[in-house]
């Protein structure tokens, strides 16, 4: 596949979800988790998705992978629509797409032994069953550096890094291309952390991954991403190479999100100065008009609130949405 093939294309997204009220549960308003969000990931590459709690990064990805039902817009992977897949033909595309969860203890059923668990996607599709599927796991257990004398133990019996493990290989067990990354380390110990993001990383050079990487650490994702996406209020502000964004930011909120970055070198940390902001995150049942930042911006005119910042092109292939840049 050339390298500049477009795997995933996601065009104009929106996930809203309807607020009920009353006894006779009227729709009263709706929660704009993602609001019209556009991007595509190339072959081979790990593109991140970054932002802080709350942004709408997580929906993103479950709406990619049709967990959740698209408002509006479209998703295309490898030139096909998913929000027009149904039944057999989006289970087809949903074994070339799979999904590595943020909590390794919610993630894994703790009824099933690690055996059975990445098993699993092989029964449903067909692919293996009985001892060839139970061969198939053993086999994925060495590919994540587990011992496969662990498959008939359950998800109780492992720490937090080692669950995640067996999700990364119930998550190969189908031979995907596409991979969606949902915080994969945010809920392990710093050590374990490094150790899984290396394994990801081996593995994309071993077998020519695609990962959807979605976090809010933006040092790892300066480490592990070629290209870089960060939303705010379910909306993406700003898109650029990693190199670029992280040393030429140019939307208020990166900088303040790349101020909280700490550096390493003491000299140059003691020199920096950190972008504090103001006021909490709007609702997201309630968003601002205009410019979904200008509540928190230090930049904020009168014309931040009368016109939405259009998404532009600045430089090539560094986007941004903002009045003043």
């Amino acid at each position: 596949m050339p390298e500049d093939h477009v795997l995933l294309k996601v065009d104009n997204l929106y996930k809203h979800f309807p607020i009920y009220r009353g006894v006779f549960q009227r729709q009263v308003g709706a929660v704009h988790a993602v609001d019209g969000i556009s991007f595509d990931v190339r072959a081979g590459e790990t593109f991140g998705l970054v932002g802080e709690s709350g942004c709408g990064k997580t929906t993103a990805g479950r709406t990619i992978i049709q967990l959740y039902k698209v408002t509006s817009g479209h998703i295309y992977f490898d030139n096909k629509d998913l929000t027009t897949l149904k039944g057999g033909d989006m289970r087809r595309i949903r074994s070339r797409i799979q999904m590595i969860f943020q909590d390794p203890y919610a993630s894994l059923n703790p009824r099933m032994s690690i055996a059975d668990i990445i098993a699993e996607p092989l029964e449903i599709h067909g692919v293996a069953r009985g001892k060839q599927a139970r061969e198939r796991a053993a086999e994925l257990l060495k590919v994540v550096q587990l011992n496969p004398g662990f498959a008939a133990r359950f998800p109780h019996e492992f720490s937090g890094g080692q669950r995640q493990r067996i999700g990364i290989a119930r998550a190969l067990a189908l031979n995907p291309e596409l991979i969606i990354c949902d915080e994969p380390i945010s809920a392990l110990d710093v050590s374990i952390q490094a150790q899984i993001i290396n394994l990801l990383e081996d593995l994309q050079k071993q077998m020519g991954l695609t990962y959807l990487f979605i976090a809010h650490d933006l040092s790892m994702v300066r480490h592990i991403s070629s290209r870089v996406a960060v939303m705010y209020l379910g909306i993406i502000v700003e898109l650029a190479s990693t190199v670029e964004l992280f040393h030429n930011p140019l939307h208020p909120y990166t900088q303040a999100l790349l101020s909280a970055v700490p550096v390493a070198n003491p000299v140059i940390e003691e020199k920096r100065q950190r972008i504090i902001l103001e006021g909490d995150v709007p609702s997201p049942a309630n968003p601002p008009s205009g410019c979904r930042f200008r509540t928190r911006c230090p930049l904020a005119k009168e014309l931040c609130a009368e016109q939405t910042p259009l998404w532009r092109e600045v430089s090539p292939d560094h986007w941004v949405a903002c009045h003043f840049v």
